[in-house]
């Protein structure tokens, strides 16, 4: 898995500062950054965590590129809905050999492992067959139609791996750029950092709370699972770990 913050907001907490100081004071726009000291903006940023008021976290945005995560990882993200996904596409993209991802627990069994390699083989063998079944039949429909050889050629392929990719498993590989607001990383964190998430998204979100940290430590502070902030929300479901898992994120 390679997680990257490719771009966000520049001076996050500055511009969630502002926003805030609008909120709460009588000064216009022009006035909004005067006397913003590192000081009283960490003043406003302690003030809306605790009061809160997340509706300024919104102004701030961060980008990040996801690579080595699984599809069924993938489809996990994309339940954040409040966020913007690029996913590289298996209509366009032909996959001669696709990448997978092998969940850690199989991963240590060599029964398990070799089971599940040669399922991933048996797919992409799958797969190739269905793309050469599919592309001579469209070939040919499509130069009966009067397509020259490289329309035909160029279009075939299209529709046969638009509909080939079906054979593929969820553990196939995929790639993501994702942008999310604050107040959206917040709930992203919430759940995605808990013990009981899937260890894929977990990985990823964990990895990631770790790099926004770095660009505004006062805003993600007390970032993690519900549990580094509260008491676990889990009930029953809960991991008993709560002292292990707060030290965790408080030294991440």
């Amino acid at each position: 898995m390679k997680v990257k913050l490719l771009a966000h907001t520049p001076q996050p907490e500055k511009v969630i500062s502002m926003a805030a100081k609008l909120c709460y004071s009588p000064v216009g726009v022009d006035e909004i950054e005067k006397n913003l000291t590192d000081e009283s903006v960490e003043k406003f940023l302690n003030m809306l965590i605790n009061m809160g008021h997340e509706s300024p976290l919104e102004h701030v945005t961060f980008t990040f590129g996801i690579e080595g995560i699984s599809r069924s990882c993938s489809h996990q993200i994309v339940r954040h809905r409040i966020a913007s996904f690029s996913q590289q596409s298996q209509r366009y993209v032909k996959l001669n050999q696709f990448e997978y991802i092998i969940p850690p627990q199989i991963e240590k069994i060599e029964e398990a492992k070799k089971l599940f390699i040669e399922s991933m083989k048996k797919d992409q063998e799958n797969y190739d067959k269905l793309v050469d079944i599919l592309f001579e039949k469209h070939y040919n429909e499509l130069i009966k139609q009067g397509k020259n050889e490289n329309q035909a050629k160029s279009q075939a392929e299209k529709i046969a791996i638009e509909d080939a990719r079906y054979v593929f498993p969820n553990a196939c590989e995929t790639k993501m750029v994702f942008t999310i607001n604050i107040r959206s990383l917040y709930n992203f964190f919430d759940h995605r950092c808990c013990e009981r998430a899937q260890w894929e998204i977990r990985a990823l979100a964990t990895e990631m709370l770790r790099q926004v940290k770095e660009v505004a430590p006062i805003l993600f502070k007390n970032c993690g699972p519900k549990c580094v902030k509260g008491p676990c929300t889990e009930g029953k479901m809960t991991c008993g770990n709560i002292v292990g898992i707060r030290e965790k994120f408080k030294n991440l």
